[in-house]
């Protein structure tokens, strides 16, 4: 069972940003559409939806993972090896790690919807990262998980 996951999450946009984006695309229909006709509105707003919807899924497409091997957050990937000490965050100690308190050279992931983030300090030796902060709707299961697979490789 080496290749179960014990964590696995896509960290997808929020609806409301959907509806915003909806909204946004009509209004660009509307304001083009009235002076210019609809076939300059429909091109506008096609153009519009088009975007809007590559950019949600691809920003919304990051997956935060842990299975027996590897940590996955975004595009890049560690072995658990390398994985130290795992610390969830929320709330206001949740945006101090992603602004005040962030190291220049972690590696982050952050998604401003999510409320909740977690810490892990990398043992690399050769790695420069100090650590990665990695947002989440979950931030406890994530360390969890996180300090299970430290734990399980020492």
């Amino acid at each position: 069972m080496a290749d179960a996951a014990h964590y696995r999450e896509r960290l997808s946009v929020p609806v409301r940003w959907w509806l915003i984006a909806a909204a946004a695309v009509v209004t660009l229909w509307v304001i083009t559409a009235v002076p210019a006709g609809t076939i300059a509105g429909t091109a506008v707003g096609g153009v519009a939806a088009v975007l809007l919807i590559v950019l949600f899924l691809r920003y919304g497409g990051a997956l935060v993972e842990v299975d027996a091997d590897k940590f996955r957050a975004g595009r890049a990937s560690i072995d658990r090896a390398y994985l130290g000490k795992a610390v969830a965050l929320t709330g206001e100690d949740a945006r101090s790690a992603f602004g005040r308190d962030c190291d220049p050279k972690a590696y982050l992931v952050l998604r401003s919807y999510l409320p909740g983030a977690v810490r892990v300090e990398l043992t690399d030796p050769h790695d420069p990262t100090p650590y990665w902060l990695v947002a989440t709707k979950h931030p406890e299961q994530l360390a969890a998980a996180l300090t299970q697979s430290s734990v399980a490789r020492s």
